[in-house]
């Protein structure tokens, strides 16, 4: 039985659902385990500016919350604008200040954001104001309809070279994500696929008219001097056993169509008995580059679309290793490659909770549908609030009924009480870059009908992926003092222990000392990190929000284990780990009842142990759908765990999610 998170049918007698669905327990919940971590996270407040010529607007700003479209207001009373001049004809003329302040902002914007889109459409080429520049139609009024403007191709290379040259100056590329105002190009390898595809993946017209862009779409991206500064993306891929999720990652990542016997997800596994079974057993990785014009990083020679029959054939002998693939590039997918097989659990909610992954790819097989692990694994990236995007494999195999079963079942499980999601079938690229800007605010779920055999609706995953903006620095503050989560550890010759994780928060570098433990009585012991690779590439220092591997010095492999964290060494007090803790608790599923002395897995970030409940405040029994404060007690051994943290717990499925609100 699944968790009560997706139960498509729920009886309206459950004692967790007495109010229908106005008012769902589970989603009740999670915002307000969302709202404790919050009050125990105050990131700390950056500058914007320091420039002599803005310094006092800026502190004026500051002191009113600024806002980016506060910031270009303020530049351009400095530059003393001409009013009324409207945004078509000023980016045409390229006047002297479209070229000072648009560079001034932007260029203080690429330090924390490295990416930027630029929106031009008959929604804002007739305003005034500079700041629409980065306004969708969504977020800005059209106006008066007769005065809707459009873009000839002379208008648009006028308007983009103007762009490229402010991008040249301050070190970044512009390049165009999505072109409005002409036909659609999209994919197009079987056009009696297709033509099934789109006779089922229906959107309404609401859908249709919030999602389908008429703007044109234009990416400005840093271009990084080092692989430390090149942006980072973590892809969770999860679902069921025999969905495509190694294939289609191998697809993704190497460029080469499937050969329809899983050629294409060999290069994922790392053990002799995954191969021979086809099957994940363990966290695989794989990375996939975008360069700073926006293009997939490739083999040298590769020229066109990588998934045509003429390119197929060189790229089985040109394959690229992650360091070339870091010196090209500016943005880089990491996508984390989980198991589906039930036996493998625990190694699938391990990979969602201690690799820090920023949206996860949930693999359906169109001939398979919903079914076993899915929906666990769906219910867990639920839980931890982790952003999801649904991707249909097998789409060129699977009989027309029962491609439209699983098309049905998906939407109604999004649309459901648990989930609350809303379904969009993703048609063309300018989907995929208006999705990958918005669809979490909108609590939309794109889908993705793809063929890892012939390609079909490969290129807007793609564009999908490369437009997904990097973790927020709110979430990975750099100015907090260091934390680093580690989620694998193993003994290099020659080299000596290395361990890998995510920074949490602060900044580590080459020759720092650093706490290292809780070892197995809760102490920690002062290490010196000797060197630093950031996906296999030498770097000096790294930040919060990159995953990285760490060299450490005097410190023996069997000292380090999964979970362990590297704490700064200036802290106000010493580190100390925890053994009991209090935990707000709700109860997703269990066929009896939880009491005191019960014992399951629980996962806490990258923590992985059993633990007891000690006392249930207020009750001496719980139920499915029941809250309450948990006191727990580590079993084995204390854990480096803090206030605000998710935590997940189970016996075989998942029992139960919650928050840590109090270490004892």
């Amino acid at each position: 039985m699944q968790t009560a998170t997706l139960q498509e049918d729920r009886p309206t007698d459950q004692p967790h659902n007495q109010n229908g669905n106005k008012s769902n327990p589970i989603i009740n919940f999670q915002k307000e385990i969302d709202e404790i971590a919050r009050k125990n996270h105050q990131p700390s407040a950056t500058t914007l500016l320091s420039d002599n010529h803005t310094h006092a607007l800026v502190s004026q700003l500051e002191n009113s919350h600024i806002t980016a479209d506060s910031l270009l207001v303020g530049l351009e009373k400095v530059n003393q604008v001409e009013p009324g001049v409207p945004l078509k004809a000023r980016l045409l003329n390229r006047s002297s200040f479209l070229t000072k302040s648009l560079a001034t902002y932007l260029e203080k914007r690429l330090v924390t954001d490295h990416e930027l889109i630029i929106y031009l459409g008959p929604h804002n080429l007739h305003h005034p104001s500079l700041g629409v520049l980065f306004q969708s139609e969504y977020e800005l009024a059209a106006g008066d309809p007769a005065q809707k403007l459009s873009l000839t191709s002379d208008d648009k290379s006028q308007i983009i070279e103007g762009l490229q040259e402010i991008s040249n100056s301050i070190g970044a590329e512009v390049f165009t994500i999505w072109d409005g105002f002409q036909d659609e190009k999209v994919h197009e390898p079987q056009p009696d696929e297709e033509s099934l595809v789109d006779k089922l993946a229906v959107n309404d017209e609401a859908i249709l008219e919030r999602w389908n862009p008429s703007s044109m779409r234009l990416m400005i991206r840093s271009i990084p001097e080092s692989a430390h500064d090149i942006v980072e993306l973590r892809v969770a891929c999860v679902g069921n056993v025999d969905s495509g999720k190694s294939t289609t990652l191998g697809v993704l990542t190497k460029g080469k169509l499937d050969d329809g016997r899983g050629r294409a997800r060999v290069s994922l596994f790392r053990h002799k008995h995954e191969l021979d079974s086809g099957r994940t057993s363990s966290v695989g990785m794989e990375i996939m580059g975008f360069d700073a014009k926006g293009r997939e990083v490739r083999p040298d020679g590769a020229a066109g679309d990588l998934l045509t029959a003429s390119n197929q054939v060189g790229l089985r002998k040109q394959q690229l290793s992650w360091d070339d693939i870091c010196k090209k590039a500016a943005k880089v997918v990491s996508f984390i490659d989980l198991a589906g097989h039930e036996r493998y659990l625990k190694t699938t909610i391990f990979g969602l909770t201690g690799c820090s992954p920023d949206f996860v790819l949930l693999i359906i097989g169109a001939n398979a549908g919903l079914i076993g692990m899915s929906k666990e694994h769906l219910s867990v990236a639920l839980a931890l609030s982790i952003p999801v995007v649904a991707v249909i494999t097998k789409v060129d195999m699977t009989p027309a009924n029962v491609l439209e079963q699983t098309v049905k079942q998906l939407v109604k499980i999004l649309k459901s009480p648990g989930c609350r999601k809303v379904p969009v079938f993703v048609k063309n690229e300018g989907m995929s870059s208006e999705l990958a800007q918005t669809f979490i605010q909108e609590k939309a779920c794109p889908i993705f009908m793809i063929s890892n055999v012939t390609g079909n609706g490969i290129a807007p995953l793609k564009v999908f992926l490369n437009s997904l903006p990097a973790g927020l620095e709110a979430q990975y503050p750099t100015d907090d003092p260091l934390e680093f989560t580690i989620s694998d550890a193993f003994s290099v010759p020659f080299v000596g222990t290395v361990v890998s994780g995510v920074i949490v928060s602060g900044h580590l570098a080459t020759g720092q000392e650093v706490w290292l433990g809780p070892d197995g009585l809760g102490h920690f012991q002062l290490t010196i990190i000797k060197s630093i690779q950031r996906k296999r590439v030498h770097v000096d220092h790294a930040h919060a929000g990159q995953s990285v591997s760490l060299n450490l010095k005097r410190i023996k492999r069997s000292g380090v284990r999964k979970g362990m964290v590297i704490l700064s060494k200036n802290l106000e007090s010493p580190p100390k780990a925890t053994k009991v803790f209090e935990g707000q608790v709700l109860i997703l599923y269990h066929n009896s009842t939880i009491q005191p002395n019960y014992q399951a897995m629980l996962h806490v970030g990258s923590v992985r142990q059993t633990v007891k409940i000690l006392s249930i405040e207020k009750s001496k029994v719980l139920r499915t759908g029941d809250r309450a404060k948990i006191k727990f007690e580590f079993m084995k051994q204390p854990e480096f765990v803090k206030l605000g943290q998710k935590l997940l717990f189970r016996e075989g499925k998942t029992k139960g999610l919650g928050v840590i609100t109090k270490l004892l």
